[in-house]
């Protein structure tokens, strides 16, 4: 009888009376949770990732670096996907393996490599050295283990807080086109395409957003869109998520009131990316140029424009997303495929090739920010016999492999870059996220999500590129393209047939979703070489000047602003890799309220700036800076600075707190 009573009670409580003594709503059909935390390394003295320039190096942070989960769960089957968005240049293997060892001390076999999809935004300016390859780590100095700490433990604080926050939800899905916040940048290669009609403005404008909802309340959203995340130049050394972190931190802070130090939950809305290989911010094809001529104001801009049109979607029409959660991944040795003739542009089978790196990749893309000089993009044989000798030795079998590539180092070969590499199928009812560890052009993008409908039986739209997911192995380009040797071309490991490859490899994943079979796991990759060189010297110790303290200000704000003008201020400080402040902040702008302080702004925010610079061998400065925005209610505030000092004579790391006087705004 008590088992009865009990199974009405719950059947009871997961119904909804919606008129009437008789009448019940179906219950909601997934279990919906979000979560968000901070993946923000070190913020000085770390190479940055994605420009590969050894001398760009971390000196202070413009805004937080946050990771954005998602898990949801068929009611019916109980099936899940947990899927992440990282503000990060790419997710590496050793991030994957190191979520995956912490969520399976945490909840065992739930979450697995099949289920969690890790993903990243695509910055170009955060905190690098969190690869197992040394060609990701080089630019870097090596692996930076802070780094990847900082990284794994905040997407794993995101999946935990997503699973606990799990409740009754539902799911939509729109569809809209967004114009002006991409262009090709390697349009000769894109020309070369015969599909490339498809996309009649050289773009991909299709802008798809998830919408999740929990008892009648917006909770969060996902917005898919192609653009890379290269606002801001190689030249800025300030942490920040650039236009994709723009657009969230707008939708999210400004929009949904959500502040980041605060425990009470919020809306999450993440803007991952798609086929965004060739598709640039940069609308006037040079690095830091268009809508503007100033870098910052571009990323707030291509930014803003993402998200007023992903809410746009948000609130217009929506198809209710129905049906199973499912999932596929399997490995697969990217270096041997042996790929079936109905893939390939000649009809005849073929093959890629280990990975090599050519002579267009060190040319770096002009548009987005050009890297060793004398090098240029489209170089092809026979040039490139001038190049070899600048790396390792390339067998005359891989150079005729990956022809016309210019060949410059073996990377696969020597393990430097991922022969192995994680592919990945997730399906949430009707959309279906084909999850490549690489940067995907819009072309061989389409190739790949309609090698994947046709399988499905699903139209193409409702299957999108998930790029710079689980691993990373630099570009996929279409054979037509790579022939063209653009830095895209250049930058394709696995030679001409890639994207034949993964159309073929991606389809077998569709037809096992499809028929509800299951695939061989294929091979284990290793663990490269060279994992844990390091030539980045850490803190040895901080000092000060004799007659200063740690947190003193050295530099005091003026007595009074108006809107709009920048307030600043410098104290004495201690390295911040002493305490990365995660989930915290280095910096606050603090307003009286009934004669308390009351934080309104921190280092997440995108009013303010904080600026750390070396002086001599062992003092340090740290540089505050807010701009006040023109909403700023009148009143008296002062900025507060957080910082750690390490003792030369013991090693111990002590925390301080400094303050300003305080000033008005008016």
């Amino acid at each position: 009888m008590r088992t009865t009573v009990l199974t009405v009670v719950a059947a009871l409580a997961g119904a909804v009376l919606v008129s009437g003594p008789f009448a019940w709503a179906e219950p909601e059909p997934y279990l919906v949770g979000r979560g968000i935390s901070d993946v923000t390394g070190p913020a000085a003295e770390n190479g940055m990732m994605g420009y590969s320039k050894f001398d760009q190096k971390t000196t202070g942070i413009h805004q937080r670096l946050r990771s954005r989960a998602y898990v949801v769960v068929d009611r019916e089957t109980n099936k899940r996907v947990a899927y992440v968005n990282a503000d990060l240049a790419m997710i590496f293997r050793a991030v994957q393996e190191g979520v995956l060892d912490k969520l399976r001390a945490r909840y065992g076999t739930t979450y697995t490599r099949e289920n969690l999809l890790l993903s990243a935004t695509h910055t170009h300016s955060g905190p690098g050295g969190y690869s197992h390859n040394l060609a990701y780590n080089l630019s870097i100095l090596g692996m930076q283990p802070q780094a990847l700490a900082a990284v794994v433990d905040g997407i794993t604080e995101s999946v935990v807080e997503a699973h606990e926050d799990l409740a009754p939800g539902s799911i939509s899905l729109g569809f809209g086109e967004l114009t002006n916040a991409s262009v090709n940048r390697s349009r000769a290669a894109f020309d070369r395409n015969p599909d490339r009609g498809f996309f009649p403005q050289g773009i991909d404008p299709q802008m798809t957003v998830l919408k999740f909802r929990r008892s009648g309340a917006d909770v969060g959203a996902i917005s898919w869109f192609a653009t890379h995340n290269t606002s801001v130049t190689n030249a800025n050394t300030l942490i920040t998520p650039d236009n994709k972190g723009y657009a969230a931190y707008q939708w999210e802070h400004d929009d949904e009131g959500v502040r980041y130090l605060d425990d009470a939950p919020g809306f999450v809305a993440a803007f991952p990316n798609t086929n965004a290989g060739d598709m640039s911010p940069n609308l006037n094809l040079k690095p830091g140029s268009g809508p503007t001529e100033d870098e910052w104001e571009n990323a707030r801009l291509i930014g803003e424009r993402q998200n007023r049109k992903a809410q746009e979607v948000y609130r217009g029409p929506q198809a209710e997303v129905s049906g199973g959660v499912d999932h596929r991944m399997r490995f697969v040795d990217m270096s041997t495929v042996q790929v079936d003739g109905r893939y390939t542009t000649d009809g005849k089978p073929g093959t890629t090739c280990s990975g090599v790196v050519g002579a267009s990749t060190i040319a770096g893309s002009v548009e987005d920010g050009p890297a060793i000089p004398g090098f240029s993009e489209g170089m092809q044989s026979p040039l490139k016999k001038l190049f070899e000798p600048l790396g390792v030795e390339v067998p005359q079998w891989l150079r005729d492999c990956q022809f016309p590539k210019a060949s410059l180092v073996p990377t696969g070969l020597v393990a430097a870059t991922p022969n192995v590499l994680p592919l990945q199928l997730v399906r949430i009812g009707q959309l279906h996220l084909v999850a490549v560890p690489g940067e995907v052009t819009i072309t061989a993008g389409l190739r790949i999500r309609r090698s994947v409908a046709q399988e499905l039986g699903v139209p193409v739209r409702n299957v999108l590129i998930q790029g710079y997911a689980n691993d990373y192995s630099q570009y996929v380009t279409t054979p037509e393209e790579y022939d063209s040797q653009q830095y895209e071309g250049g930058s394709t490991l696995f030679g001409r047939n890639t994207t034949p490859a993964y159309q073929q490899e991606f389809g077998k994943l569709a037809a096992s979703m499809r028929t509800g079979s299951a695939l061989p796991a294929g091979p284990t990759p290793g663990k490269p070489p060279f994992t844990d060189i390091n030539l980045q010297t850490g803190v040895v110790l901080d000092d000060k000047p004799a007659d200063k303290k740690y947190g003193d200000v050295v530099s005091s704000p003026k007595s009074s602003y108006a809107r709009g003008e920048t307030v600043t201020a410098v104290f004495v400080t201690g390295h911040p890799k002493n305490n990365l402040h995660r989930n915290h902040t280095f910096l606050e702008v603090q307003r009286q309220v009934n004669g308390q302080w009351v934080r309104v702004a921190d280092d997440g925010d995108w009013s303010t700036r904080y600026r750390w610079e070396r002086v001599g061998i062992a003092f340090s400065n740290a540089t505050t800076t807010w701009q006040i925005p023109a909403d700023t209610p009148a009143g008296t505030y002062r900025i507060v600075h957080h910082g750690d000092e390490k003792s030369g004579w013991t090693g111990k790391i002590t925390g301080f707190t400094g303050a300003t006087a305080g000033f008005t705004v008016s």
